[in-house]
């Protein structure tokens, strides 16, 4: 029987390399080690991790044993375990993924597209008017960049004018490409509805004509790709691509190893691709570091420093040339401005803050943020009534849109509205200060007095009226797929549940669905940290547990705190705080020496 706490599928697989090693006539030590290294690569898998580092510390196995128990080869062998020449052993199917994204991202990154013409010059020019003096204008060099590029990867925290870079980009290239097919992405629902939002807020700063050639809607990578449900194999791929000319998805940080080959592999030979997300937020749930990787060197080889310098009129001596050749010179752009908040506010000076590892900054940030920023210290190891009652005031513009629904003032766009305005974060899904628990709490706090919600039960299949709900699983057939939110409500066709549409141009529309269409969700007054990315609310409150987790990282608290607009609160013990802040998240992963090696 496994002990308490041990991966289950982990011990199965290590089970099956000590069957194999016994199969092939290893001696009883190999197999042993073949048991012990499949259990601690499985492991180091399911805990986001590409590959088992074995450098830096004990192995639960010798290596040599390992090497004689035929489940473990050098890369090329058909063994499901690999070694490769720099300490890192792997599943057989992680090195071949990280293998095949590395060649595709070269063979994309390698084709360049014709320079651009003189429309899309002209109005790089029109669109960045700027005087030249002081720092360049990344957001028209990473434009630029990406004119003369077909692999463009824009890395920047809240408010640095991703979205505002994008859409002056496909401006530029349907001036020069007016039949350019453009596709929109995001890993998540959420994500890809704000980047469609977003695109369309800004398209009013462009040219008429071209405004209305954008796209208008932006879907899941996974409805893009025709991804089904377990494990179906996707519509596009390599022998049937997408039919885009171009790919901008947004949120890439979340991009995890298998899809991010399953989007690289499905781009047709003539497409571009553009990945927009922040390097230094939370990596993604499944296995990979992918986007953080990509991101992290941004250098501008000598050629392509004139390029730019010719397009923009900025020289080149501001520009960062590379000192030494890298496999990605000539993708990656850096955006550090922010426009969401001044980099001298409490958030902007929080962010930077937690950016740089700086703790008793980021504390010093929290104590003393006026009315940006507040820390409440944690007084127990629940959550406390004092603790709820500030968690439940934060809907209290919600809980009045919803009394004016039901009295019949039947406006969609304001409950929405309402609702996006705030959300409770929390950093673990179990125990008093859990997703769960917490949006228990508050499903119950729909039956308060004046709110007008049947007095049933909470019960998870059933939801209450006004009871916001998270998609949790990929459903084609509805239309749902994960991370969508939709609001349960009455009206005159009895309960239903309302869905932002993502696909319609113009003003927001919804769809309705009846509660027993729905695919598996969950309640989403309170989300993980996690669950969150890829949205923006006016204010957020994070809650983080009692006692100190791995799962408490610098990465969690700053993705946290940077998906508000004006105000945080942070409901935590101090000390854990600390902690949490001092702790950062490794990936263990070979992308980028994967990179150079195809390179060369």
């Amino acid at each position: 029987m496994a002990r308490s706490g041990e991966n289950l599928l982990a011990l199965a697989f290590a089970d099956q390399c000590r069957r194999w090693s016994r199969q092939l006539g290893a001696p009883v030590e190999a197999a042993q080690a073949a048991w012990a290294g499949g259990k601690a690569v499985a492991e180091a898998v399911a805990e986001g991790h590409v590959c088992l580092s074995l450098e830096g510390g004990p192995l639960p196995f010798d290596l040599e044993a390992l090497c004689a128990s035929g489940v473990a080869g050098p890369p090329g062998a058909a063994t499901p375990l690999i070694l490769d020449g720099s300490a890192r052993l792997y599943l057989a199917r992680y090195f071949d993924a990280e293998t095949r994204l590395a060649c595709a991202l070269l063979q994309l990154h390698h084709r360049l597209p014709p320079p651009p013409g003189a429309a899309a010059r002209a109005l790089l020019q029109a669109l960045f008017p700027a005087s030249r003096a002081g720092e360049p204008d990344w957001q028209q060099l990473a434009v630029a960049l990406a004119l003369c590029r077909r692999l463009t990867i824009i890395s920047g925290g809240p408010g640095t004018g991703k979205t505002t870079t994008v859409a002056r980009l496909l401006a530029c290239l349907l001036a020069d490409m007016p039949d350019c097919r453009i596709a929109l992405a995001a890993p998540t629902g959420k994500a890809a509805a704000r980047l469609q939002e977003s695109l369309r807020a800004r398209a009013a700063d462009l040219p008429a004509d071209l405004a209305a050639r954008l796209p208008q809607g932006a879907s899941t990578l996974h409805r893009l790709l025709g991804l089904g449900i377990d494990g179906q194999a996707p519509r596009y791929h390599r022998d049937n691509p997408l039919p885009v000319d171009l790919l901008v998805v947004d949120e890439a940080s979340m991009l995890d190893l298998s899809l991010a080959l399953q989007m690289v592999e499905a781009l047709p030979p003539q497409a571009r691709l553009i990945l927009l997300g922040d390097k230094d937020q939370l990596k993604a749930v499944e296995a990979g570091a992918v986007f953080a990787a990509l991101s992290a060197r941004p250098a501008l080889s000598p050629a392509t420093c004139a390029q730019l310098a010719a397009l923009t009129g900025w020289p080149v001596t501001v520009l960062p040339r590379a000192q030494q050749p890298g496999p990605l010179d000539d993708a990656v752009v850096w955006l550090s401005r922010s426009h969401r908040f001044a980099a001298d506010s409490a958030l902007g000076r929080l962010a930077a803050a937690l950016v740089r590892g700086q703790v008793s900054l980021a504390m010093d940030c929290l104590q003393n943020g006026g009315e940006e920023l507040a820390l409440v210290e944690a007084s127990g190891p629940g959550l406390s009534p004092q603790e709820f009652q500030r968690l439940e005031a934060g809907y209290a513009p919600y809980w009045q849109a919803l009394s004016q629904w039901q009295a019949g003032e039947r406006d969609l766009a304001a409950l929405f509205e309402a609702f996006d305005r705030y959300r409770i974060l929390c950093a673990t899904r179990r125990g008093e200060r859990g997703v769960a628990a917490v949006n228990e709490r508050l499903c119950a706090s729909l039956r308060a007095p004046g709110r007008r919600v049947s007095p049933a039960p909470f019960a998870p299949s059933a939801p209450l009226p006004g009871q916001p709900l998270m998609i949790l699983r990929n459903d084609p057939a509805s239309q749902l797929f994960n991370g969508d939110i939709g609001i349960a409500l009455e009206d005159e066709e009895g309960l239903g549940v309302y869905f932002p549409d993502g696909a319609s141009a113009g003003a927001r529309t919804w769809r309705r669905l009846a509660p027993n269409r729905l695919p598996l969700w969950e309640t989403a007054f309170a989300l993980t940290v996690h669950k969150s990315q890829g949205s923006e609310f006016a204010a957020v409150a994070l809650l983080l547990p009692a006692q100190d987790s791995p799962l408490l990282t610098r990465e969690l608290i700053y993705t946290a705190v940077t998906r508000a607009r004006a105000r945080v609160q942070v409901l935590a013990r101090a000390e854990l705080l600390q902690q949490a802040m001092a702790r950062q998240v490794r990936r263990e992963g070979g992308l980028a020496e994967q990179l150079g090696m195809s390179r060369s």
